[in-house]
Formats: structure tokens, sequence, C-alpha cells
């Protein structure tokens, strides 16, 4: 299978139903993407394919040949992106392990409407699960970056 991850075009020898969260942790070693229910409920493996926000681990890696992924080390390598900015600034997470997704879930928003309203901020992060309830934190964090 051939795509870009984070700017760097790749090529992975793997089974197309090998899930993609797998190779970008295991072939990759991008661990900054994480396995949280395997099952595309949590939102913990997000990242985006060709601009889309998709759960990793629902999607085989068959689906991703030829497409642009983007995990969160590819988001901003520097940790820039306003929304890192905004999630360091507030002290967003508490335990992180769902950040990552939780923050490429919301760059998805940002690039496609700037200036959400605080509705469509939690319509759109509603299927991203936080077991540690930031959830406050993390819609300040979506209306700082926007603004």
């Amino acid at each position: 299978m051939k795509f870009t991850l984070n700017g760097t075009e790749m090529e992975v020898a793997a089974e197309g139903d090998t899930p993609l969260l797998w190779v970008i942790r295991e072939t990759a070693g991008l661990t900054g993407t994480k396995f949280g229910c395997g099952q595309g409920l949590c939102g913990a493996c997000t990242v985006h394919v060709d601009g889309q926000a998709v759960r990793s681990c629902q999607t085989p890696v068959a689906d991703v040949e030829g497409a642009e992924i983007t995990t969160i080390e590819g988001l901003d390598p520097a940790g820039q992106h306003p929304l890192q900015k905004a999630w360091v600034e507030l002290q967003v997470p508490q335990c992180g392990y769902c950040q990552s997704g939780q923050i490429m879930q919301a760059a998805q928003l940002l690039a496609e409407n700037p200036k959400p309203s605080r509705d469509e901020i939690v319509a759109h992060m509603g299927g991203n699960l936080c077991r540690c309830m930031t959830y406050d934190r993390i819609v300040k964090a979506i209306e700082a970056a926007s603004a």
C-alpha cells in the first residue's frame, strides 16, 4: 500500500484489512494516535484522511491507498497549531489519553468552519469521548483556537 503520512510518502507491506491505526503505530512508529475502544466509538484513534477526520481503528489500510494521512504528529510538528497551543494554555488534558483524537476531530471542524458556535462545536465533538470529563475545557480550547 502506498500513501502519504504527515507529508512523507510511504509504502507498507500489510494485509489490506489491517487497521490503519496499527500501520501508523507499529509500522510508522507514530504513537500519538491511540487505541481506545477498537470499534470506532470513542475517537482516540482519530486521524485525517484527505482532510477528513476518520477513526483509524476501523479504517482498513486498503482504503487509504494514495491518500494523504495526517496524525497528531503531523498537524504541526512544532506544536504551534492554534488548537495545540490552546490545549496547553487552557490545560485541557487530565489523563491526556484521548486528547490527540480530540484535537484531530477539532482540527477538521476549524478547517471547515473557522468560527463555529458553541453548539456547532459540541455537535461536531460529540462522538469523541473523554473518560476524565474535560468536555468544558475542550470546548473552551476550540473556542480559543477559533478566535
